[in-house]
């Protein structure tokens, strides 16, 4: 076998998982009436960005080969029903407008449809008697999509685990007009220790209770073929695993069970465990990064949703 690992020429030869560029989607957070840039402490290397520097992040990812986004919100105004969600001149829905009319079809834009960022008790939806109303939120995550979509959003990825969000988003989408927007639906979605950081980013940690109640318990994989074979019949078109590294398992599951466009998102507390350990020296930072996004590619991603989208596109040929 070591004949085949000769020479760097010949293992790229046999290679039989590469990543490439265009396998990857960069998260962004952009923040309204933000006067500039904001740096996210635990998430080294990302930031807030303003809506007038959102353009230039975007050009520069596009030049570096990565042509798709996922935006997340941080709106001015948060209450206890997210309105700023779903508002014609919500942030989002600015970003979506500034960045199709910059760069149009040269990316994908796609967003993020949660009310999290956008609740004054940071739940993903409408609150009953201290727990999470389902049909109240179907309604709202449905307005969000359509806001979204009417903006230009060439996808939405709803992210709130409310039981039918994937009917009631293509139902709407559907009744407006918007047949053609796909749907990317955080299908296993698991209540997870590694999202600490994107909480601190977009402000949206739980003012009461955690998020166990909609959430997945990470503890059962056949549970979450169940939730990926509901959103598939209510018409998700591409499918989610979040988190990826304590989930390679799902994600190979997912991939062989259904055979759909498969993402994975590679969270924030994985990226920021990573980043510390390379700051401490512990491991070397550029090949631990193409390393973790060749397994997740690996277990059977089609695409990775990573905060290491930028760096990553440095070094990698195509």
């Amino acid at each position: 076998m070591r004949r085949l690992r000769r020479t760097p020429l010949i293992r790229e030869l046999v290679r039989e998982v590469t990543v490439t560029k265009s396998d990857l989607i960069q998260p962004v957070f952009v923040e309204e009436d933000l006067s500039k840039n904001a740096p996210i402490p635990s998430m080294p290397g990302q930031t807030r960005f303003s809506l007038s520097s959102l353009e230039k992040e975007a050009l520069d990812l596009k030049d570096r080969g990565v042509r798709s986004v996922l935006l997340f919100g941080i709106p001015r105004l948060k209450n206890n029903d997210g309105s700023s969600a779903y508002e014609p001149e919500g942030i989002v829905q600015k970003s979506i407008e500034s960045l199709k009319d910059q760069l149009g079809d040269e990316i994908v834009v796609g967003t993020d449809v949660c009310l999290c960022q956008y609740t004054s008790h940071g739940h993903c939806g409408i609150i009953s008697d201290g727990m999470v109303e389902n049909d109240e939120t179907l309604k709202r995550l449905a307005d969000t999509a359509v806001s979204h979509a009417r903006a230009g959003a060439d996808l939405v990825a709803p992210s709130a685990m409310i039981d039918g969000q994937v009917a009631s988003i293509r139902e709407a989408l559907d009744d407006n007009g918007f047949k053609d927007t796909p749907i990317l639906a955080y299908a296993a979605k698991h209540s997870s220790s590694f999202f600490g950081p994107f909480r601190e980013a977009a402000f949206s940690r739980p003012q009461f209770g955690d998020r166990r109640t909609y959430q997945m318990d990470y503890s059962n994989p056949e549970m979450a073929m169940r939730e990926i074979a509901l959103d598939i019949k209510e018409g998700a078109d591409m499918i989610m695993v979040k988190p990826a590294l304590a989930y390679l398992d799902v994600i190979y599951r997912a991939k062989r069970r259904f055979r759909m466009p498969t993402a994975a998102y590679n969270v924030s507390g994985e990226y920021a465990m990573l980043k510390a350990a390379a700051r401490e020296g512990w491991i070397d930072e550029k090949s631990a990064i193409l390393e973790v996004l060749t397994a997740i590619k690996r277990a059977g991603a089609d695409m990775i949703i990573t905060y290491h989208a930028k760096e990553a596109s440095e070094w990698l040929q195509s």
